[in-house]
């Protein structure tokens, strides 16, 4: 059975949000984003959060799936209030930057406007 922590969707996509391709982040931020930082986000809507994030959960994005590898002290608190983390694709399991969600580092793609990001417990 799985526990849905975490739904959103993606609202817009920043024209610049593919700069980061390369090092396998994509910045996500609520609707309410400054200006300047938005060109740079995968905007969504803020929605509340339903327990933890913990380490082995798995994040959807669109029609794939992630497993979590680490979460970053302050994942939780900015994720709930600002719609703002950053996903980092590269596996890392030890503890990172405060705001960082990190998450298993296998094929990579490009989410689209729509796009549901989910966190679940398996």
């Amino acid at each position: 059975m799985h526990t849905t922590i975490y739904e959103t969707h993606i609202t817009k996509i920043g024209n610049s949000v593919y700069d980061f391709i390369e090092d396998k982040i994509f910045v996500l931020f609520g609707e309410n984003a400054p200006a300047d930082v938005a060109d740079y986000c995968l905007l969504i809507k803020i929605n509340e959060i339903q327990g933890e994030i913990n380490r082995g959960d798995t994040l959807l994005l669109g029609d794939r799936e992630y497993k979590i590898t680490s979460v970053g002290s302050k994942v939780v608190q900015n994720l709930g209030q600002l719609g703002h983390i950053t996903l980092q694709f590269d596996g890392r399991e030890s503890d990172g930057l405060p705001g960082t969600l990190y998450l298993e580092n296998s094929d990579f793609h490009k989410p689209v406007e729509g796009s549901v990001i989910r966190i679940i417990k398996k």
